[in-house]
């Protein structure tokens, strides 16, 4: 079938990519879904970190590239094997499918799934690619390639949730909140009395501080350089907010903290943030090349803890139809994560605005 999608043609270029336009908007051929496969419309996709790390060259990925992995959308049609859902489904989309069988997959969470890693790398499916233009090859972003109007993706990919949610709700599960909010609950593990800190708010960084306000263990600090960050965080519940600069001369400790800047300047910050016996989380992903300094003899006289944590540590389908359900009881307001919408034409200046720091998450939506 011919759908309409956002592609990649070449990393690294010149910013500002409204004038240089790395990403151009494209017909495509999609393949019908094989066996395990699912073909989804696309109602919303949200712009992520992760998407502008692969525009600026930081993350390296084969080209040209259908980008996009946090979306969310309405199943149209189901490969041989797949009896679990029906069309007219609504799923949430996950950057991440799992296999359910390597040894990765079976540390409930911790570890990424060694075939859906490899699957990532080479952007391809599970089983394949389904996608070409004028007869060339284009890849997968991240499993999902969500930036387009049609997808096909593993039936491991996708989580079902309810058609009440709204689909920029349902988007923003699938990445923000999943990595976020994971990251505090699956890694963090705040206990009752606990003070969180978050350093960096971007989308990760603000679903990680709104999770944490929704569980009530305690205080929840927000640091941020972007002033229009820390004031949103406090209007999301944050006990106070800091710039790093502040944060630290004020010597402010806590035995949670999680770091989503994906910055090594803000991973030490967040090192140095963390009180004896505490723990560092850090789910932000850093150019490959970037390296940061710690003292050891802190580690080991606090006994303090330093750990990563790939998509939350989260298992997709465990995890997204939790955060929904806080989302239906008024516990978790998503909606407050979403600073625009925006469409599939204006993407690289959406791009723009990411880098800048302007947004927390831009969604575009389809329908």
């Amino acid at each position: 079938m011919k759908i309409r999608g956002a592609v990649l043609e070449q990393m690294g270029r010149a910013r500002p990519y409204a004038k240089s336009t790395p990403i151009t908007i494209s017909e495509l051929d999609l393949d019908p879904p094989q066996a395990g496969e699912v073909l989804v419309r696309i109602t919303a996709a949200g712009l992520c970190h992760s998407d502008l790390s692969v525009v600026d060259g930081n993350r390296e990925r084969p080209v040209p590239m259908l980008l996009g992995h946090e979306a969310a959308g309405i199943v149209e049609d189901l490969g041989e094997g797949v009896d679990d859902l029906a069309v007219g489904d609504q799923v949430v989309m996950a950057f991440l499918p799992r296999c359910g069988e390597c040894d990765n997959c079976k540390t409930n969470g911790r570890l990424p799934c060694s075939p859906g890693t490899a699957a990532n790398n080479e952007g391809r499916l599970m089983n394949g690619r389904r996608l070409t233009r004028d007869g060339e090859q284009i890849h997968h972003h991240l499993g999902v390639s969500g930036f387009a109007t049609h997808a096909v993706v593993d039936r491991r990919s996708v989580t079902p949730v309810g058609l009440d949610v709204p689909p920029e709700i349902a988007a923003v599960l699938g990445c923000a909140v999943l990595t976020g909010g994971g990251a505090v609950v699956n890694a963090g593990r705040p206990q009752d009395g606990d003070t969180i800190i978050v350093v960096g708010l971007g989308g990760v960084g603000m679903s990680a501080l709104l999770t944490a306000v929704s569980l009530g263990k305690g205080e929840v600090i927000g640091v941020d350089g972007v002033n229009a960050k820390l004031e949103k965080a406090k209007q999301l519940g944050a006990t106070a907010v800091y710039t790093p600069e502040e944060a630290l001369d004020m010597e402010v400790k806590a035995r949670v903290v999680i770091e989503a800047a994906g910055h090594p300047r803000a991973f030490e910050t967040a090192v140095k943030l963390t009180a004896p016996g505490g723990s560092t989380t850090t789910v932000g992903l850093p150019s490959p090349t970037a390296e940061a300094t710690i003292s050891p003899l802190g580690l080991t006289a606090e006994a303090r803890v330093i750990q990563g944590s790939y998509l939350g540590s989260a298992v997709p389908s465990r995890d997204i139809p939790t955060y929904a359900q806080l989302w239906r009881e008024g516990k978790l307001p998503i909606e407050e994560l979403i600073s625009s919408h925006t469409t599939l034409d204006d993407i690289n200046e959406a791009m723009d605005n990411l880098a800048d720091g302007k947004a927390v998450r831009q969604v575009i939506l389809f329908d």
